[in-house]
């Protein structure tokens, strides 16, 4: 895809989700995309932006990407350390957390989604529009060298 028509899908994104299309803000989710998968913190995507946009601050990288994810646009992953990490995937889905290597790796499961949609109807929230939900498994690698995988195991009935 040619940068110019890259550029302007993402102002199209932006300008969904109501935000102003300004350069700063379509540099910014570029950066955010270019690191896919890797849920980086405010920091990393200051320090990737930085070379090509010398006039960009770190305030407004985190600013960016609050508005972002206030805007439903990304979402906004804790770490166990409380640090605030961004990712790029917008549609539903959990994260699985790793404390002695700090990644954090997309987890999608329409079973787990289907059961907390239907334990939370089931509860009757009053006074609360649910806009998401997920899950944040946390723990370390058994063998931090090896990737974590993430098996199906197939359901039996009975």
């Amino acid at each position: 895809m040619q940068k110019s028509t890259h550029r302007h899908t993402l102002r199209e994104r932006l300008l969904a989700c109501g935000l102003k299309a300004t350069h700063q803000r379509i540099v910014v989710y570029e950066a955010l995309l270019e690191l896919h998968g890797k849920h980086p913190m405010a920091e990393e995507v200051y320090q990737l932006l930085k070379p090509a946009n010398p006039s960009i601050s770190l305030g407004t990288v985190y600013k960016t990407l609050d508005t972002f994810a206030e805007a439903n646009l990304i979402h906004k992953v804790l770490s166990e350390e409380g640090g605030k990490r961004f990712d790029a995937n917008a549609s539903a889905h959990s994260h699985i957390y790793c404390s002695n290597t700090r990644e954090i790796v997309d987890f999608e499961d329409e079973e787990l989604d289907a059961l907390l949609q239907e334990f939370l109807q089931r509860r009757n929230l009053g006074n609360f529009e649910i806009r998401s939900v997920s899950v944040q498994l946390t723990g370390k690698k058994v063998e931090p060298e090896k990737q974590i995988s993430i098996t199906r195991v197939p359901k039996i009935d009975l």
